[in-house]
């Protein structure tokens, strides 16, 4: 359903022919780009959500631990997949986050994986250049990662947290549900269809 009172909306659907028509054909080579990634994801046993977005390099070494929801945007390939992610709907991973899921049993002899995974709610935001140690197992709904920070324990639900250590820094008031997360990369070819399309019936 389309939120016509949100930001999105209101800039596609006054859109000219022309205007409409330029912002089109880029979308669609992107779309064309990001639809080939999440098959190659699915064929390697990750499941990938309606309209989520992850790189070429991600799917290429996607696996069945991969996990994620709809309406997501992953800008980094940097996540381990030697122990389970699962990644929620409408969560943004910036360029350049890394997620470490995996350790090594210090206390071994034969230094052995320990294996430990993670799980992202729904609506996070990790931004740029955020690292995510194998410590933390749970990064709550609409919980925000600063650029640069470093996580080591659990995040709850609704926190800002930066530092290295991460700290929690406030709270967050409310989520991003009217972004339309996959216009972040324009990777929005059928909404964008559809918003202009309604748009000329009114």
């Amino acid at each position: 359903m389309i939120d016509h009172s949100c930001i999105y909306y209101k800039h596609i659907s006054q859109r000219s022919l022309s205007h409409f028509l330029a912002g089109l054909y880029p979308r669609l080579k992107i779309w064309c780009r990001q639809e080939l990634a999440r098959r190659k994801a699915r064929r390697k046993g990750a499941q990938i959500g309606k309209d989520t977005i992850i790189l070429r390099q991600l799917a290429k070494r996607a696996n069945r631990n991969l996990t994620v929801g709809d309406d997501t945007s992953i800008g980094s390939y940097k996540l381990d997949l030697r122990s389970p992610v699962k990644i929620g709907s409408h969560v943004i991973i910036s360029n350049d986050s890394e997620i470490i899921t995996t350790s090594h049993c210090i206390d071994s002899p034969e230094w052995e994986h320990k294996h430990y995974g993670i799980e992202i709610e729904d609506y996070v935001w990790i931004a740029s250049n955020a690292l995510i140690l194998p410590s933390c197992r749970r990064i709550g709904r609409g919980a925000v990662i600063g650029a640069g920070a470093v996580v080591v324990r659990d995040v709850p639900p609704m926190c800002v947290m930066s530092g290295n250590p991460a700290q929690v820094l406030k709270q967050r008031k409310c989520v991003h549900d009217k972004l339309v997360i996959p216009s972040l990369l324009s990777g929005d070819l059928k909404l964008y269809w559809k918003v202009w399309m309604a748009g000329k019936k009114y």
